[in-house]
């Protein structure tokens, strides 16, 4: 694979934040699985655990050409976490098995439309490279930051990210 390749640009965005959602991960206080801020807000077992299945959707993505949330959805059941030292488990084989796959992915196939669809229903259609950006990455990235606030919430030190956080390296 060329170095300049889409893939090989992609590879250290890509393990910066599989490696901040890890460290938030690890944060994650046991047996408070059922916390909420609010009662439209997801538990807090179930936000970690939608973290825990987000490489998942990076195999999707690189692994077909389309996904559909009733039937192929039905075979991956929403992940509530239950113990961090299982969820970061299941959290690290997702995501070795969704770089190597993103590692040998081509150009041209990063470039090929990959759809989502419910029932059948489209509900969109974009470029492989935008759908793991935008579907993967930052979608992974506004979820880590909900479960910061759960965190936050819990009295636990949210992790230093990006630069410090106000329980790490504050200056």
């Amino acid at each position: 694979m060329p170095t300049n390749s889409i893939s090989q640009s992609l590879l250290p965005e890509f393990d910066v934040e599989m490696a901040n959602t890890r460290k938030t991960l690890e944060r994650v206080p046991e047996g408070r699985g059922e916390f909420r801020p609010h009662t439209k807000s997801m538990p807090m077992g179930r936000l970690a655990g939608h973290l825990v299945d987000i490489p998942m959707w990076a195999l999707a993505t690189l692994g077909g050409t389309e996904f559909d949330m009733k039937t192929d959805g039905a075979a991956y059941p929403p992940y509530v976490m239950q113990s961090r030292a299982e969820a970061l488990a299941k959290f690290d084989e997702e995501t070795t098995k969704a770089r190597a796959l993103l590692a040998a992915t081509t150009d041209d196939a990063m470039m090929a439309t990959w759809t989502l669809k419910n029932a059948g229903q489209p509900i969109l259609a974009m470029p492989r490279i935008a759908v793991l950006r935008s579907f993967v990455m930052n979608h992974m990235v506004h979820h880590r930051a909900q479960l910061g606030v759960y965190l936050r919430m819990n009295d636990v030190p949210v992790p230093a990210l990006y630069g410090p956080s106000a329980d790490e390296g504050r200056m």
